[in-house]
């Protein structure tokens, strides 16, 4: 199986603050990989890292063997990005935001109208594709981040919280759509305190904390490994009970 994402010894620092540790990890193509941590562990400052908002320094991060600091623009290519917080154009309307997001990525303008109208219907949101996004629901907002994301068929989607503040409904409709995209080829990569969530989407595992890889494996072999019946059990089982800033 080929190497989706590859971080060798990465470490990074904000000021005297060390935030990742000498982490290594390997994400294979064709996976739902979770990884997970309290605050402060470092996972959000590693999603940047791999899709290229965060210069690193000291270590490796290579996007299909593509070194994420020295090909940009070819790495982008390569990803798309979820973030937890909204990242479009709140006055314009989904049909506006995936017009100009898919001109930007380089589509034309054929390929952005039958991806468009492929995601609005996908989504739910043709009935509201004029309508400033500004005015929907935070169910609405998530999916229009999705199919921003997903808009360029991006070999790798890296998903950072995607479903925060969302109903059941929608948390159900994002997770059975981006199993459908995985079977299509599609490599996920996600963030997500919603454990029971992970539990059902991500097919391995990796458990940070003080910027370092704890665990890495399936849920199976971890929970049997360490005793649990579940991904809650073993996230405090490895990171304590203590509250995190």
């Amino acid at each position: 199986m080929a190497t989706a994402i590859s971080i060798q010894n990465l470490s990074f620092s904000y000021g005297e603050q060390t935030v990742l540790n000498q982490l290594n990890l390997e994400v294979q193509a064709g996976e739902r990989f979770g990884i997970f941590g309290p605050n402060g562990a470092g996972k959000t400052t590693l999603m940047s890292i791999i899709t290229g908002l965060i210069k690193y320094h000291t270590g490796s991060v290579r996007i299909q063997d593509l070194e994420v600091k020295d090909n940009s623009t070819a790495v982008k290519k390569i990803l798309g990005f979820v973030p937890q917080d909204f990242s479009f154009y709140q006055e314009l309307s989904p049909a506006e935001n995936l017009a100009f997001f898919g001109a930007w990525a380089g589509l034309n303008a054929r390929q952005i109208k039958s991806k468009t109208s492929e995601l609005l219907q996908v989504m739910a949101l043709d009935h509201v594709k004029n309508k400033p996004v500004q005015h929907f629901s935070g169910g609405m907002k998530r999916r229009v981040n999705l199919a921003i994301a997903v808009l360029a068929n991006p070999a790798i989607v890296i998903l950072d919280e995607p479903t925060v503040g969302v109903d059941v409904q929608t948390r159900h409709a994002i997770i059975d759509y981006l199993k459908q995209l995985n079977k299509r080829g599609t490599t996920l990569l996600y963030t997500s305190h919603q454990l029971h969530e992970a539990e059902d989407l991500c097919n391995r595992f990796a458990l940070m904390d003080e910027g370092r890889i704890l665990v890495n494996d399936s849920l199976d072999n971890l929970l049997q490994q360490h005793h649990q019946q579940g991904l809650e059990g073993l996230f405090l089982q490895l990171t304590g009970r203590a509250y995190r800033h």
